[in-house]
């Protein structure tokens, strides 16, 4: 390592300075975007009540199960401080964790332009030039505030920070009041019975195809989940990362929940189905009017806002810890005086700038996005659920270059090893209801970015593949141009 990465790396250690609340409010201000806006038509758009409590009990298993892995993996790996990427590569090799390390970072960027389309979308219900999120004049303002942001973020992540747990608390304001008031004011039970079902008549195929189209929506709204891990580094005492997970996500998934079954009970399906986005403020507005409406929009932007600079600092951090490891190009460990990684949060912006020009050409901008940010994560987290499987028996505990575990680290135990098994049963499951198409989407990201896994091991003098991962970038290269053919003849769209 040159001096220049020594100096680099010592700067980006930084203080261990975030406490448990901290860490907590970085989980909650990453989940707590978009995503919960816009349940109400989401879920009204494919299921009922039944399907919808199914949906949520399977994704708060599922999810739950991810969070038991990242709190384990947290503490029978304390070297592997960098999150999902450091996971993958200890488990699978270099290639594979580059893998996991951009579809997680691209999957944060495209999730973050799903912001922008919304607060674009926002503005549209009050200036109809800005359409649902993707016109001209929406994606020039709001790619004003993208950099405005990138230019906060580049005065340090510790201040960052302290903002974000403002903001966490801020946006839940007005998300608890539509839960409380919508609930003691909004709720008709014979609406709620008309919901059950959607629409449809009952029949497992039809809860089953209903469930199927909600699993999408539920990954989106719980990116995030694992924010205090990708941040373990600065975090007071190790154990605090666990903490912060599960109390995060068990409140999170509370609120979630509630805010479609009040939806449900509020309005018919036929009318949430009608909505635009974001679609709670439509529901609030019904139930006590138009305050209740402007509440929401308002607190959409507030939560928008937090959210997106929760999401641009993890995902700047997860390129940057790639480039320390070796893993992409050394240009990317460059830190400004603040100690932010500047040439990573600028490829993170650059990213989320390209794919907010591309939704003006989107059928549906924000649902596109919302399904790619999705698929794009499903890798990341299945190769961390099936590295916690490897990690977890004992004959196994050898990574993919035959390394003991480090001192201190140990196999898990029983019950952490089922939570591992349940979690990559359900991130298969979540890649098979998401279909082809975006997985095929997902190549056409992942194959020309092994440019820059390419470019990092041989500016380093390091064996670039192994003979299967030859066979892995082989696979990679043909999904891409499956999927460029898709696009070009209309059989797969954005």
């Amino acid at each position: 390592m040159t001096v220049e990465e020594q100096e680099a790396a010592r700067t980006a250690e930084g203080d261990r300075s975030l406490s448990v609340v901290a860490l907590a409010a970085m989980v909650v201000g990453s989940m707590v975007g978009a995503g919960v806006f816009s349940l109400p038509r989401n879920f009204a758009s494919g299921a009922g009540v039944v399907a919808t409590v199914i949906a949520w009990v399977v994704a708060g298993v599922g999810m739950l199960m991810l969070v038991f892995v990242f709190q384990a993996l947290a503490t029978h790996r304390p070297d592997l401080d960098a999150g999902i990427f450091a996971y993958a590569k200890a488990g699978f090799g270099n290639y594979v964790g580059f893998f996991s390390a951009f579809g997680y970072w691209a999957s944060a960027c495209v999730g973050n332009v799903t912001y922008w389309v919304l607060i674009g979308s926002t503005l549209g219900s009050v200036l109809p030039a800005f359409g649902e999120g993707d016109t001209l004049l929406s994606v020039v303002v709001t790619s004003a505030m993208l950099w405005a942001f990138h230019l906060f973020v580049l005065r340090g992540t510790r201040n960052a920070a302290v903002l974000n747990t403002i903001v966490t608390i801020a946006k839940l304001v007005p998300i608890l009041l539509f839960v409380i008031v919508g609930a003691v004011v909004g709720t008709h039970w014979e609406t709620f019975r008309l919901n059950l079902w959607g629409g449809a008549e009952p029949s497992a195929a039809e809860l089953f195809s209903q469930v199927r189209s909600t699993m999408l929506i539920t990954v989106f709204v719980f990116l995030g989940v694992e924010g205090a891990t990708v941040y373990s580094r600065y975090a007071r005492r190790r154990e605090d990362v666990g903490r912060a997970t599960v109390s995060g996500f068990l409140g999170v998934l509370a609120v979630f929940a509630l805010v479609t079954l009040v939806s449900f009970a509020a309005l018919p399906a036929a009318d949430l189905r009608g909505l635009r986005q974001p679609s709670m403020a439509g529901v609030f507005g019904e139930v006590v009017g138009t305050w209740g409406a402007v509440l929401i929009n308002v607190g959409l932007v507030v939560s928008v806002l937090g959210a997106y600079l929760a999401w641009t600092l993890m995902s700047s951090e997860v390129l940057f810890e790639a480039a320390r490891q070796e893993d992409a190009p050394r240009f990317l460990t460059v830190v400004n005086r603040h100690g932010t990684p500047w040439m990573a949060l600028l490829f993170t912006s650059g990213l989320i700038q390209v794919f907010l020009v591309i939704t003006m050409f989107s059928d549906d901008a924000l649902t596109s996005m919302l399904e790619l940010c999705s698929s794009l994560s499903l890798i990341p987290y299945f190769l961390t659920a099936l590295y916690a499987v490897q990690f977890g028996v004992p004959r196994w505990s050898r990574g993919a270059h035959g390394d003991a575990p480090p001192t201190g680290g140990s196999p898990l135990s029983r019950g952490q090893l089922v939570a591992a098994l349940v979690a990559v049963v359900y991130t298969v499951f979540l890649v098979i209801a998401a279909g082809p198409q975006y997985l095929l989407l997902s190549f056409l990201i992942y194959a020309p970015a092994t440019v820059l896994y390419v470019v990092a091991r041989r500016e380093r003098r390091l064996q670039v593949f192994t003979r299967w991962e030859v066979v892995l970038c082989i696979v990679a290269i043909t999904g891409a141009v499956v999927a460029l053919i898709g696009l070009v003849t209309g059989s797969i769209s954005l």
